[in-house]
């Protein structure tokens, strides 16, 4: 008999909140993040994900719910000594070199020198550890923070919007990071807002809006399916045949046609019930939902419904 593996649960939250004043700026969110795999905490600016964040690593104290970090409290030295952490802006010594600000860091945990070189070589920083951290650019700073989270071979990394900064080459390569830390056996909770970033890179993404979490899935499911876009003339008789077919909730007007939210299989019988109606049509080609319209559209929805 075939066994399977379950695969643990390295982050749970239950109806997390973190209350200022009258504000909540995160309101009963229930996530989990699990053992190996990339998530994607996903919002709008003022969203909640950096106070959530925090909560995680036990950097504020929640007002209401819980939250376990790799069985253990937020904060527990036990759990912080197994998690890499770069939640806002990287904070060194300023009149250091990148080295040298790893060194201190690596000393403080216990870890040899070589950890630090280790770490700035694989942000690529090995030629410019040795740099002021005062001179370094934006996007240097990023990276060494990310060096930073990477210190002891972390189970957990936690990282707050870790392309901040970089140039496009620089996305691509922390992307790839990203992924290989993930096939290592490292799990990796991250903010972002490049959409893209976390389409490419992300197994499953929770999204986030005034606080609450509005959704928790695989980028795929997230995403939805396929579409077929038909440019069509008359158009309101090709949209009463592509409704009648597909369903009225299925069938919507878009920019110079019709979008008719089905698998690419359903095309050639949309094709031919549209010619058989005399029904002219002059493109007909799939389209996939992007994560960024899958968010965008979320966000709007739930904006308008709370205003």
């Amino acid at each position: 008999m075939t066994q399977t593996t379950r695969t643990r649960d390295i982050v749970i939250t239950d109806a997390l909140t973190k209350r200022y004043g009258d504000r909540a700026a995160v309101d009963g969110v229930s996530l989990t993040v699990r053992e190996g795999e990339v998530y994607g905490f996903l919002g709008p600016n003022g969203a909640g994900k950096t106070t959530t964040l925090r909560m995680l690593v036990g950097l504020v104290r929640p007002t209401a719910g819980s939250a376990r970090v790799l069985g253990g409290n937020p904060g527990d030295p036990g759990v912080t000594a197994r998690t890499g952490v770069l939640i806002e802006g990287p904070g060194f010594y300023p009149y250091l070199s990148g080295l040298d600000n790893l060194r201190v860091m690596s000393r403080y945990r216990g870890l040899p020198d070589t950890a630090a070189r280790d770490a700035l070589a694989r942000v690529g920083l090995a030629d410019r550890g040795g740099d002021h951290f005062r001179g370094y650019s934006l996007g240097m700073k990023q990276r060494l923070g990310v060096a930073s989270a990477l210190l002891g071979e972390p189970d957990l990394l936690i990282l707050d919007e870790p392309t901040n900064g970089l140039d496009p080459a620089g996305m691509v390569e922390m992307r790839s990071l990203v992924r290989e830390l993930a096939a290592e056996g490292h799990t990796v909770l991250l903010s972002s807002h490049q959409l893209t970033e976390v389409q490419d890179i992300c197994d499953r993404v929770g999204v986030i809006v005034a606080g609450r979490l509005e959704a928790e899935s695989t980028v795929a499911e997230l995403r939805g399916g396929s579409s077929i876009l038909v440019r069509a003339t008359p158009p309101d008789r090709a949209l009463s045949v592509a409704a009648a077919i597909a369903g009225a909730e299925s069938v919507s007007r878009v920019d110079g046609g019709l979008r008719v939210d089905a698998g690419e299989e359903f095309a050639p019988r949309l094709i031919a019930a549209l010619v058989a109606a005399g029904v002219e049509v002059f493109d007909v080609h799939s389209s996939e939902r992007s994560l960024e319209d899958a968010f965008f559209e979320m966000t709007d929805q739930t904006m308008e419904v709370s205003r």
